[in-house]
């Protein structure tokens, strides 16, 4: 089962988790005013995100609304850390939950259902 920190967030229907780009941040040596100003130099690593993709999907348009709002309950200021699992046992410890964007709409037939995508970010 997925979860943040040991909530259901995503399990109401499908859900797909991605690990975006890692390695380091690298910038052209002419943007920092580094000599020579050919080439790039390495500043750490970046920051690694987790995105996860998927539906919500209850019975009930309240129902709908619930799991918008357990989800949007874990967007605090400043992020606080925790655990994330997806659904094959892959863990991401220290992960803070900072940005969920919803979709253009509401499908509504015999349940109700909703697309989002929520990120997570490992800080560095």
């Amino acid at each position: 089962m997925s979860n943040f920190e040991g909530l259901d967030l995503f399990g109401s229907g499908p859900a797909r988790f991605r690990v975006m780009a890692q390695g380091s941040v690298v910038v052209a040596n002419y943007v920092i005013g580094a000599t020579p100003p050919n080439g790039s130099t390495a500043h750490g690593p970046i920051e690694l995100d987790v995105v996860v993709r998927g539906r919500l999907v209850a019975t009930t348009e309240s129902g709908l609304w619930a799991l918008r709002e357990a989800i949007t309950a874990q967007l605090t200021d400043p992020p606080t850390n925790g655990s994330l699992f997806d659904d094959h046992g892959h863990k991401w410890e220290d992960m803070s939950f900072i940005r969920y964007t919803e979709g253009d709409r509401t499908d509504r037939g015999r349940v109700k259902s909703m697309a989002y995508e929520a990120v997570f970010r490992k800080f560095v």
